[in-house]
């Protein structure tokens, strides 16, 4: 499927989905309800978003300290920087998403899968990587004779 039309898909999408189930729940409960719970949901998710995103950034520092690459960790921040723009944005079905998201369990199963998809290329700094595995080296010393002056 062509990437713009997934955007333009989303871009579209979202706010006409969103707007409808604001319709529905302000006619539940009212438009001063609705506002309210809307405001809340944003409040209490840019919170959790917060206290995950320390707990994040110290599982980060941890593994560093290790020698490890905290590349789930990494993985797993920028997860919770989505979820966090997704439950400040207004909405029902934005909010849902982000708290799903915010479920850790849920946030590694996710990042996980990213991983194992993903198309990971290594590169070895230049004169770094060592030598090709099917040449010989032989190790020695050498003396320059022609400059015996």
């Amino acid at each position: 499927m062509n990437p713009a039309f997934i955007f333009l898909l989303l871009f579209v999408g979202t706010p006409t989905l969103e707007l409808y189930f604001m319709i529905q729940v302000g006619s539940e409960i009212g438009a001063f309800s609705t506002v309210v719970l809307v405001l809340f949901t944003a409040a209490l998710g840019g919170t959790l978003v917060r206290m995950q995103g320390f707990s994040t950034a110290l599982r980060v520092r941890e593994a560093m300290a290790r020698g490890e690459i905290p590349a789930v960790e990494m993985l797993g921040g920028a997860l919770l920087l989505v979820c966090g723009v997704l439950l400040l944005l207004p909405g029902f079905v934005t909010d849902v998403i982000g708290f799903i998201c915010l479920v850790p369990a849920f946030r590694h199963a996710l990042v996980v899968w990213f991983l194992k998809r993903a198309n990971i290329m290594r590169h070895a700094p230049p004169n770094q990587a060592g030598p090709p595995s099917d040449q010989r080296v032989i190790d020695g010393e050498s003396r320059r004779e022609d400059d015996s002056k």
